[in-house]
């Protein structure tokens, strides 16, 4: 009877024989004594042989190599001769003794049928070979496209299927956790909309705090569904530490609209509703996200401004208060009483509706021009309650008919013009301006 080391010397030498490949010879199997796989090096007790993708058979674990380690040596080898131009010949079987045999092709070895493998199988080491090597023949030889197709097509639909046997559980484990994690975070959303409704009284506020709490859970529930399916958290923050730098460049603008967009809710610079005034454009605040703002102007056009030139630009917000001023300019003629013209513009002004009685309005006497006495009719308005230009167009309307009515002449700009030493002529007799 052959022993342990003579039977491992001469398949060596026959490996070395047959393969002049560099690349095969590096993939020699280790070959058994027929003992049975341990539980302490075996993870994996079977694995497909696959040609062209498809699974022909699987091979068992050998006492000091993983099943898996051994299919892919061996897939490694026949991927190898399907990638050259030669033609291939027939898998042959080449039996040592009873205990092994080896399966070649091109007279390069691909596999050795061990006894462990007839074991495994419940037939002899001869019978096995020779079904292996019928199986990879069939297999070799191209078949047409149809049935190629056909063939990976169902080799793949396999592979998903028991992938996705073997996940089930992480798959079901992640969906209970994404369920979970929505309706967690729609609740987190409401309750911190509801509480900022009640502690801030600010939309823009209330929104952006219930954006930043329904954000906040499912990243957190996210990490928690990948890892339950298995992700090493180590990698990914390894591959994210060396990608960070290129993302920081590529979102650059984006990250900024959206860092500007919550600086821009947490400070409030202005409220939804607010009538402001941002570079170009001025209108009303009807919108404000993370990563931009829109404004309506007062022609009704929309203007969608990014936060980043928000936030650099200067703002002016025409109804950050509930009051704002106006003023009008009428000119009187210099012969008027400027007490009873002050005290008819006063009595006009306050009668009109949503002018603020205090501050009081007030009638200033601002310029001595050319043809009239220039007066400044200052009142304030509640900014919120109505439009500030129509308000201000009915004030300078109600003035101008008070006085009227008060007989307060207003006259338009008055010019002299004076000639001197000009000849001027009447009916073709010249005459002389200066002593006329």
């Amino acid at each position: 009877m052959i022993s342990r080391k003579q039977l491992n010397a001469l398949l060596l030498t026959g490996i070395l024989m047959a393969s002049p490949s560099p690349s095969l010879a590096q993939d020699t199997e280790v070959l058994p004594t027929g003992s049975t796989p341990t539980a302490a090096n075996q993870s994996v007790y079977f694995a497909d042989i696959l040609v062209r993708g498809r699974p022909i058979f699987q091979v068992g674990s050998l006492s000091d190599m993983d099943a898996s380690e051994r299919a892919k040596i061996i897939n490694r080898r026949i991927a190898s001769l399907l990638s050259r131009s030669e033609s291939l010949g027939t898998v042959t079987v080449q039996e040592a003794n009873e205990k092994v045999a080896t399966l070649r092709l091109n007279q390069r070895v691909l596999m050795t049928v061990t006894q462990q493998d007839s074991k495994d199988y419940g037939q002899t080491v001869q019978t096995l070979a020779t079904d292996w090597a019928d199986r990879l023949n069939q297999a070799l030889d191209k078949p047409p496209l149809a049935i190629d197709v056909a063939q990976r097509l169902s080799a793949t639909i396999r592979g998903v299927g028991r992938n996705t046997i073997d996940m089930l559980p992480a798959l079901v484990g992640a969906l209970i956790v994404i369920i979970a994690t929505w309706l967690i975070a729609v609740g987190v959303r409401y309750g911190a909309f509801r509480w900022a409704q009640q502690t801030e009284g600010d939309r823009s506020t209330e929104i952006l705090i219930g954006r930043l709490g329904y954000g906040g859970v499912w990243v957190i529930g996210s990490v928690i569904a990948l890892g339950v399916l298995g992700l090493d958290f180590g990698a990914l923050l390894g591959a994210l530490g060396l990608t960070s730098v290129a993302i920081g460049f590529s979102l650059k603008d984006v990250l900024s609209n959206y860092i500007s967009g919550v600086i821009l809710l947490a400070a409030r610079p202005f409220r939804l509703g607010d009538q402001v005034v941002i570079e170009d454009f001025e209108g009303t605040i009807t919108q404000v996200q993370l990563r931009g703002t829109t404004l309506k102007t007062y022609d009704g056009r929309i203007v969608y401004i990014p936060n980043q030139e928000v936030f650099s630009a200067s703002i002016t917000n025409n109804t950050a208060s509930p009051r704002r001023r106006s003023s009008v300019m009428v000119g009187i003629d210099y012969d008027a009483d400027l007490s009873v013209a002050i005290q008819v513009i006063q009595t006009a002004v306050t009668k009109v509706d949503l002018v603020e009685p205090s501050p009081p309005p007030e009638v200033l006497v601002r310029e001595l021009a050319a043809s009239t006495v220039n007066l400044e009719v200052r009142f304030w308005v509640n900014s919120q309650r109505g439009e500030f230009l129509a308000m201000t167009s009915k004030m300078a309307q109600t003035i101008k008919e008070a006085l009227q009515q008060a007989q307060v002449e207003m006259p338009t700009d008055i010019y002299t013009l004076v000639f001197r030493n000009s000849p001027f002529q009447v009916n073709g007799i010249q005459t002389d301006l200066t002593q006329a």
